[in-house]
């Protein structure tokens, strides 16, 4: 049976179930010839079982049903296709290490450079150069999180989804900051790094300073008037909040702004974001919200909107950088 075989929905047949003896259940449903061989099958035999379509063959791998492989099944398929040295990689192995939310379908491996992608469907297949700088997990065939997630981050084309799977996992405590940065010191070529090892630093020391400079110097670089910083709202019972720039209008309207770091993703901070927000719109003022890391790497997206919530007709027109 071709590769393709992987993608069908279909359960055992009764055949297929009558041939699992518990020898092969050691293996999880998946072998390789070598094994079967140590486990006393003969070539003749896998012969008679591949060709009654009990079992069928995936590149060097034997699934040893005519089902569906399970998601465990696959990332061994993937691997054993891959070489010895082959380990799990940038989502499916932040998957593996419990990372919720970014789940993707293919299956990623890391890989020596002089492995040859197989042609199985749904293989990412990465490859590094010198295999002895790649963290693995001794015994796991799985690559260490911090470096897996710096392969995932630089897939992605924009920098906000780099950031945000950084941000992800900080804040689901599956590692420290720290261990990211180690991770983007080792691999100077990585896509987004810069704004990556930006986005680690607001993670380690809170964004809050860095993003007061960065938006101040937007606001300088597009033509944009200077706003009020650190503005103080007394919202209904009280409270005194404190908005990251506002603006007072001729018309008598009030526009303000709030710049969220990394920290704001976790589930108790956005709820306590969104409630803050509320009370200081039901106050009078028009609330916009940006990512912290939007204010710095898509200035002009930032610009535009500013730019229509202040309203003068001339202030200057925004466009990429």
């Amino acid at each position: 049976m071709s590769s393709r075989s992987t993608l069908r929905r279909i359960p055992p047949t009764r055949a297929a179930l009558r041939a699992a003896t518990p020898a092969l259940q050691r293996f999880n449903g998946v072998a390789t010839r070598a094994e079967l061989a140590e486990q006393g099958f003969t070539a003749s035999q896998l012969r008679a079982q591949l060709a009654a379509h009990r079992w069928h063959r995936v590149g060097r791998a034997i699934v040893l049903h005519n089902a569906t492989p399970t998601t465990a099944q696959l990332h061994r398929i993937c691997l054993l296709n891959c070489g010895p040295h082959a380990v799990l990689t940038s989502f499916t192995a932040a998957q593996e290490w419990g990372l919720r939310g970014w789940d993707r379908a293919e299956v990623h491996v890391l890989a020596p450079r002089t492995v040859t992608r197989p042609p199985i469907p749904g293989l990412r297949l990465h490859q590094v150069g010198r295999w002895g700088s790649a963290e693995v997990v001794a015994g796991r065939r799985l690559h260490a999180l911090a470096p897996s997630l710096v392969v995932a981050a630089s897939s992605f084309e924009r920098v906000r989804s780099a950031c945000g799977i950084f941000a992800a996992a900080v804040q689901q405590r599956l590692l420290r900051p720290a261990e990211l940065r180690a991770a983007l010191s080792a691999a100077p070529r990585t896509r987004h790094r810069a704004a990556l090892l930006r986005v680690v630093g607001d993670i380690e020391q809170g964004a809050d300073a860095l993003t007061e400079i960065d938006f101040v110097r937007l606001c300088r670089r597009y033509g944009l008037p200077r706003p009020t910083q650190q503005a103080v709202r007394v919202t209904r019972g009280g409270r005194r909040r404190y908005l990251d720039a506002e603006w007072c209008l001729a018309d008598g309207r009030i526009v303000a702004v709030e710049v969220d770091g990394a920290h704001h993703i976790a589930a108790s901070q956005w709820s306590a974001d969104q409630l803050r927000q509320n009370e200081i719109v039901l106050g009078g003022t028009l609330v916009l919200r940006f990512p912290a890391v939007v204010v710095r790497e898509e200035p002009w997206v930032v610009a535009e909107q500013l730019r229509r919530a202040l309203g003068p007709s001339d202030l200057p027109a925004v466009r990429p950088s």
